[in-house]
């Protein structure tokens, strides 16, 4: 099992927000290894858990050919860009962003005088030339919900046999994912396959037993 904890991350960032990578690929490293950070899995090649400074913002940049997935953790943001310019993202809310050959500008605003938390992950699209497009999700407490990847033939989400899953499970509920996985404990504490993990931990393993002390929420990233 291999982990990976936001505090033994080197502390980064830019503009008006500070934070920590723990996923670097190869594929977009210009095929080298980072030194600190870990490989992907799949076509999933990047994640940065990242603070928003009161008033901060990222600063209007552009993306081509990959989905970008914002996860806010702690407080809110407000989204501006080429997609769903105004959209306002509450604690809990999933973003999901595709650029594809047509792209998008977006630039991603913290309204409040403190500080925000927001998870954002990178995952480059198996089918290039795709348009440009954007959905939002709210995974309830209690519950796995997919927010991305899937079967051509839906689009309730972004169709690839990359996926994410975000989960909310309770104090003292039990989730075994079978196959090679990365989880991402955001918030909580939890004995995973066997070892007692904090929040900002990752994980990789090929199948996880997570076993919940306190509440929880976790991102999955996996293959099918």
């Amino acid at each position: 099992m291999k982990i990976l904890n936001f505090s033994d991350m080197p502390k980064g960032g830019f503009a008006g927000l500070r934070e920590r990578q723990l996923v670097i690929d190869p594929k977009i490293n210009y095929g080298r290894e980072h030194s600190t950070a870990t490989k992907g899995i799949g076509n999933f090649v990047y994640m940065a858990d990242a603070n928003f400074l009161p008033k901060g913002e990222t600063g209007m940049h552009p993306h081509h050919e990959v989905d970008v997935i914002s996860v806010m953790i702690d407080g809110r943001i407000n989204h501006a860009g080429s997609l769903k310019h105004g959209q306002q993202l509450n604690v809990g809310l999933v973003q999901v962003q595709r650029a594809g050959a047509e792209g998008f500008s977006h630039n991603e605003i913290n309204p409040d005088d403190k500080e925000n938390n927001m998870i954002q992950l990178w995952v480059l699209p198996e089918t290039p030339g795709e348009r440009a497009d954007y959905k939002v999700y709210q995974p309830k407490d209690g519950e796995r919900l997919r927010v991305y990847g899937g079967d051509r033939k839906q689009n309730e989400t972004f169709s690839s046999d990359t996926q994410i899953d975000i989960a909310r499970p309770f104090a003292g509920e039990t989730l075994i994912h079978k196959g090679k996985v990365m989880a991402y404990l955001v918030k909580g504490r939890a004995v995973i396959n066997g070892k007692a993990v904090q929040s900002r931990t990752l994980i990789e393993d090929d199948g996880l037993v997570i076993q919940t002390e306190t509440d929880c929420k976790i991102i999955f990233i996996y293959t099918v």
